[in-house]
């Protein structure tokens, strides 16, 4: 590249980055501080240390400041204090501690494989999505932009299951096994809910116009989803305590105490007897 073409992509560039209405924190600070925020509550699993072990009080003020940091970018997209949005904010933290303590025991009584509800918290790929999920929800009702996206994609990218900040969940929530599921911005989830993987929570249309819209499915009170069944539509309507067999397809609601399956077709092929020579 000449001096000439470098000072033309320097221009380039500085005119796009001007065009930007947003400026956001860097994804591993995002990354680095849920997963210091989980671990802060269940301190189960334990880093080499490299520094001093810090008192609760401690470790809360560093994430009060962390979090402080990343909303410094956000600053012309906020409609209040910052003081005012972490307040707000960590007061949910005890409730949501509580609620993901009930999801984590869901689980570990759901699910014949697992030891110990230290196993779900340190390794399941499903409850570090819940866990992130309620974090980033709590994030989004407090009015801050951007960042709760950002909290859940890295779950995403850590767990392949993409939840949607401003979805609405309910307690005990189990996600089982979970590579692939996918739940949308407004879908509602009721009580003790159960997910299998590949299970898709989403949309009949994908019109811009329709945003503000109800979009995603209701999943009432107590249903099971098993693997690779889709479930779209804002009006759509899983009556509670029904069960959504795999691969299944649905747009439409069904009444609570539904089975709903995908029956496969067997046929016996036809075959010649094998020639004798």
């Amino acid at each position: 590249m000449t001096t000439t073409q470098q000072a033309l992509f320097f221009e380039r560039l500085t005119a796009q980055n001007e065009k930007y209405t947003y400026k956001l924190p860097s994804r591993q600070d995002a990354g680095k501080f849920i997963q210091n925020l989980i671990n802060f509550l269940f301190p189960i699993s334990k880093d080499c240390p490299s520094c001093p072990a810090k008192d609760l009080a401690m470790k809360y003020a560093d994430l009060r400041n962390d979090l402080n940091c990343m909303l410094q970018p956000l600053l012309p997209q906020l409609e209040r204090d910052t003081a005012e949005i972490l307040d707000e904010v960590f007061a949910q933290i005890p409730g949501i501690y509580e609620a993901l303590l009930t999801d984590a025991k869901s689980i570990t009584d759901n699910d014949p494989a697992s030891v110990s509800i230290e196993e779900v918290i340190s390794v399941y790929p499903g409850f570090m999505a819940i866990a992130t999920y309620r974090f980033a929800h709590s994030f989004a009702k407090a009015g801050i932009p951007l960042l709760p996206r950002m909290l859940t994609e890295f779950a995403h990218s850590q767990t392949g299951i993409d939840i949607h900040p401003n979805a609405t969940i309910g307690h005990s929530f189990f996600i089982d096994h979970g590579t692939g599921v996918v739940i949308g911005e407004t879908t509602h989830i009721g009580n003790n809910v159960k997910l299998y993987q590949g299970v898709t929570l989403g949309a009949t249309h994908v019109s811009k116009s329709l945003a503000s819209h109800k979009r995603h499915p209701t999943i009432e009170d107590n249903v099971v989803v098993y693997a690779n069944a889709t479930i779209l539509g804002g009006e759509t309507v899983i009556g509670h305590d029904s069960i959504i067999g795999g691969n299944a397809w649905l747009t439409k609601s069904v009444p609570p105490y539904s089975l709903v399956y995908h029956q496969s077709k067997i046929e016996i092929r036809q075959h010649s007897s094998p020639s004798v020579t």
